[in-house]
């Protein structure tokens, strides 16, 4: 029984803490009462109230007094004698003010109707309570019963009484006064409503009625202000009142909520407030400033703190305390944390000189300003007099041991100083604070002088060659020669006798020798040092050297002299065949529009005269099956495609890269201009591809395929990868910048403005791309002029190898076509290709030959205006376009061929300038006129007149040349 009571008072103990918690976390829940507000009170009327009743016999408005003999005014109905009775009685008017839900609180008396003698069985203790809601004031007293035994009513509730008087009561003058609260929801017909009470029977007074709806009052809970809040249509109705920070507090969770329930109660709160920086809470829900001489650094519940060591504030509502003079906070160190001093000057430096080495040695400081980061910098420099007026910064390859930056010791080595050089060390004693301060760091220096010094090793030797009794070595001068070389000493010995006991030695006045009188077949190890008056330097490493067999030797002699007579006879025929062919070649004339292939001895001096454009070439013996080309291959292949990128692309820390301006838009987000400064290296301007934000997987592995590819190509015409960012947002594919972008565009912009050979050279340098490509086994399926680049130089560079293009089937660029699943470029696209979905080194030809329309023609729309749908189909049946203006037979010739005949076809027509004129295709212009619609004889002339005055244009404007 004991247990059982100790029990329990542990129990209660631990209810009444939790009660106590609540209290101080939630004051306000506790101690506020709901509010009501009183739309109708007839408590304290004395005038008649003028309410409708109906039948005129039924309810009837009387004086008379409460229990407190107070006078009022109320509504009684006694016609128990009567049966079927339906007295009803409506109130004016009431304005509900926007509430949703009404309360109305009912006082009245019944008589017992035991207590009544006689009375029939229609006697009633109850009584039916209604409402009508209406924008307008009812006026149902003039109507008549057919209207009230209809009435258009809503029933709240029928009424009973709790209490009933009898004729011993009355007589007696003891007045049981029954209350009753109802409710009725929600009113949202009406800007307010009628109440209505039936009595089917009962002896009854109606003593008062009030109405009123409920409301939420006003608080302040978790440093939130919520205002007063109406409650909700249904009695379990939740309404969310939004809350605002009080004063000098701000938001910890958002939204800041509470919830008003039916009875005007505030309960779930949801989200507070708290004080903000440099504003302290205190017990009634109030941020005080904190005083001078405290801060707050930061928003919470916190109470201001004393300003830390060597600070102060001067101000109330201080979110740090700044510190005085000459101390500091490290850039890492909190408001928080006591401001601190920068270091004195080291003590004490000595300094012990070895030739050209110095070793220093000094004392801590006396002061460390309260911290216990200190450490060392050492600065070096170099003076020319010995006034010290012209000292600079000494050389970068001057060693510090252990380093010279941050260093924990009192002690460093430094070497490869210069002989016979003044210098000047400084020691600085530098700490965490050290950068804050406007003064530079505490140091102490001495001066010092090097000796004169050996010179250093000689790094290595090489062979240059050897016979059966010698050979001949040559090395590098010393790093650091300290001084003029006098000369040199060569020690060298029989390896098979491992003994330096029978070396020889040979000086040299220059870095090279001749060693003889050698044994044939035999290794000498063999070493070198140099001199200077300060003496010889160390001696170099050992190397071994072999001399050659004497059979090796009068071989060698032999393939020598072969060689020489092979080169003999072999200059001797080049020159024949040169004259031959430049003799045969002068009288070749062009018989037909076909394009004459020269060989490469054909060529002659005059054929290169006047402007050349700069583009990059590689040379003519890169033919297909060269040796050491790669093949491509395909990041799809990989089971993870992120291998691919980490195999083909080099991965950027993005620090180094620096955006700059936007300069396009591309398949997958933003095209940016801007820098790229690795490590140790010059920056450059680069062209920076990004992936947008909301990417998924798949768009990013095809973003970074487009990498994977790029990666493996080396070649002066395909754009160069300088590397990706992939371990950061956003993903970047970082390219070489090309300056003047886009050929088409380019072109575009320049109508007119380039020699036709120039643009021959331009269609050269993207030929030399793209036969690179299909060496590699690499298709590109969207070459057009669109997708070559124009450096500064006029170089052109194939790009664009994204394959995202071909697989989404969303685009909405007109350039692209659906074909049998997938996006193609129609107007670039073999014909065969469109039709069966193979693309291959013959179809990129095709487009190339697409892309020389193009220059040609200065960047002008293939097929111009015509659809993609018609394009296609002409296409298959023949149709080709007719030449360019700028165009020439030898150009439009490069369409029927394949990548490594397109190369070497424009090489030779950019050797060949004279036949490059406007001289070709004017014949067959009224047969192109009319296959594109010029029929009329007129238009065509106009048209012919035209194209031969440019034509005479261009030839006056050409340089001669001779032939």
């Amino acid at each position: 029984m004991h247990h059982k009571v100790v029990l329990k008072m542990a129990i209660l103990i631990k209810l009444v803490h939790f009660f106590l918690l609540l209290l101080i976390i939630f004051p306000s829940f506790f101690f506020f009462v709901p509010l009501t507000e009183t739309v109708m009170d007839t408590r304290t009327a004395t005038a008649e109230l003028g309410w409708i009743s109906f039948p005129a016999n039924g309810w009837e408005e009387v004086s008379g007094y409460d229990e407190n003999l107070n006078t009022i005014r109320t509504y009684q109905v006694c016609n128990v004698f009567e049966p079927s009775q339906n007295n009803w009685l409506l109130t004016t008017y009431i304005d509900r003010r926007a509430a949703q839900r009404i309360y109305v609180e009912i006082r009245f008396t019944v008589r017992d109707c035991a207590s009544i003698p006689n009375v029939l069985g229609s006697c009633k203790e109850t009584f039916n309570l209604y409402y009508l809601e209406t924008d307008r004031r009812e006026t149902a007293g003039n109507r008549g019963v057919e209207y009230w035994a209809n009435a258009p009513f809503l029933k709240v509730d029928t009424i009973a009484a709790d209490e009933s008087f009898s004729q011993v009561d009355f007589g007696g003058r003891l007045m049981k006064v029954n209350t009753e609260v109802r409710s009725f929801g929600p009113l949202s017909k009406g800007r307010g409503f009628h109440l209505a009470f039936q009595d089917l029977g009962a002896c009854m007074s109606l003593l008062a009625v009030r109405v009123f709806y409920k409301k939420c009052p006003s608080i302040v809970q978790n440093f939130a202000y919520f205002p007063e809040t109406l409650t909700g249509a249904e009695s379990t109705s939740l309404v969310i009142a939004r809350g605002s920070c009080i004063e000098n507090a701000e938001e910890v969770d958002v939204p800041i909520k509470l919830y008003c329930n039916g009875d005007g109660e505030w309960m779930v709160p949801i989200g507070s407030c708290s004080c903000k920086a440099g504003y302290e809470p205190d017990s009634s829900n109030v941020c005080r400033a904190c005083p001078q001489g405290t801060f707050k650094s930061s928003q919470g519940a916190g109470l201001c703190q004393q300003c830390p060591f060597n600070s102060r504030s001067t101000i109330e509502a201080a979110t740090l305390c700044g510190c005085r003079n000459g101390y500091y906070r490290g850039d890492t160190e909190k408001p928080e944390d006591m401001c601190t001093s920068v270091p004195s000057a080291p003590r004490n430096l000595v300094s012990v000189v070895n030739q050209t080495s110095v070793r220093l040695e000094w004392h801590p400081p006396r002061e460390i300003g309260h911290r216990d980061d200190l450490s060392y910098n050492v600065i070096c420099r170099r003076c020319h007099s010995s006034e010290r007026r012209t000292c600079q910064p000494c050389d970068d390859n001057v060693v510090f041991v252990p380093g010279k930056q941050g260093l924990k010791g009192t002690r460093v080595e430094i070497s490869k100083l210069r002989a016979h050089m003044s210098y000047t060390f400084e020691i600085q004693a530098v700490n965490g604070v050290s950068n804050k301060s406007p003064y530079p760091a505490q140091q102490l220096s001495i001066n010092i002088t090097t000796n004169q010094a050996a010179p250093s090793v000689v790094p290595i030797m090489h062979q240059v060659s050897s016979t059966s009794r010698s050979f001949s070595l040559s090395w590098p001068a010393p790093e650091q020669p300290n001084g003029i070389i006098l000369d040199y000493e060569v020690r060298y010995y029989d390896k098979s006798q491992s003994s330096l006991l029978n070396s020889s030695v040979v000086l040299s006045d220059t870095p090279n020798v001749v060693l003889e009188g050698l044994r044939p077949g035999t290794g000498y190890v063999v070493q070198v040092r140099a001199r200077t008056v300060a003496g010889y330097g160390a001696y170099s490493k050992e190397m071994l050297f072999h001399t050659l067999t004497d059979d090796e030797y009068k071989s060698e002699l032999g393939q020598q002299l072969t060689l020489i007579a092979g080169s003999l006879v072999g200059g001797v025929c080049i020159v024949s065949l040169v004259a031959v062919t430049i003799i045969c070649t002068s009288a070749c004339l062009m018989s037909d529009v076909h394009v004459t292939f020269f060989p490469e001895g054909n060529l002659r001096p005059d054929m290169f005269s006047g402007p050349a454009p700069t583009v990059t070439f590689p040379t003519l013996s890169e033919g297909r099956g060269s040796p050491g080309v790669k093949i491509y291959i395909d990041p799809f292949t990989y089971e993870d495609p992120n291998e691919a990128v980490r195999e083909f692309a080099k991965e950027i820390d993005p620090s180094c890269v620096k955006i700059e301006e936007v300069i396009g838009s591309g398949e997958f987000g933003e095209v940016y201009k801007g820098r790229l400064k690795p490590v140790g290296k010059k920056e450059i301007l680069v062209a920076i591809k990004t992936l947008k934000v909301g990417y998924s997987e798949r768009q990013r592995r095809d973003f970074l395929a487009e990498a994977s590819i790029m990666g493996q190509f080396d070649q002066p015409n395909i754009i160069r990868l300088e590397g990706v960012v992939t371990k950061s947002r956003p993903t970047m594919i970082i390219t070489e910048f090309m300056e003047n972008g886009a050929l088409d565009s380019f072109l575009r912009q320049n109508d007119g403005q380039f020699p036709v050979i120039q643009l021959v050279g331009m269609l050269r340098g993207i030929a030399s791309g793209m036969r690179y490509l299909a060496e590699m086994s690499y298709v590109h399926r969207d070459l057009a002029a669109r997708n070559i680049l124009v450096n500064s130089n006029l170089v052109c560079k194939v790009s664009d190898f994204g394959l995202s293009r071909y697989l989404e089937e969303d685009t909405s660029d007109p350039t692209y076509t659906s074909s049998l699943g997938g996006k193609i470029p129609v107007r670039w696209t073999a014909p065969e290709a469109i039709a069966y979905r193979k693309f291959t080194s013959a179809s990129d030809v095709w487009s190339y030959g697409i892309v020389t329309w193009e220059v040609m023609s200065y960047g002008e729309r293939p097929y111009w205006d015509m659809s993609n749908q018609d394009v296609s189909h002409p296409s298959s049946v023949g149709y080709k376009l007719p030449a360019p203006l700028h165009s020439d037979a030898f150009t439009y010739v490069i369409m029927h061929c394949f990548i490594a005949f397109v190369f070497q076809t424009v090489i030779r027509l950019f050797k060949r300038k004279k036949e490059i004129k406007q001289t070709t295709f004017f014949s067959f212009f009224s047969r192109d006129l009319q296959r594109i619609g010029v029929a009329l004889a007129g238009h065509q002339k106009k048209i012919l007149t035209s194209v031969q005055s440019m034509r005479h244009h261009a030839d006056d404007q050409s340089p001669t040349e001779s032939v």
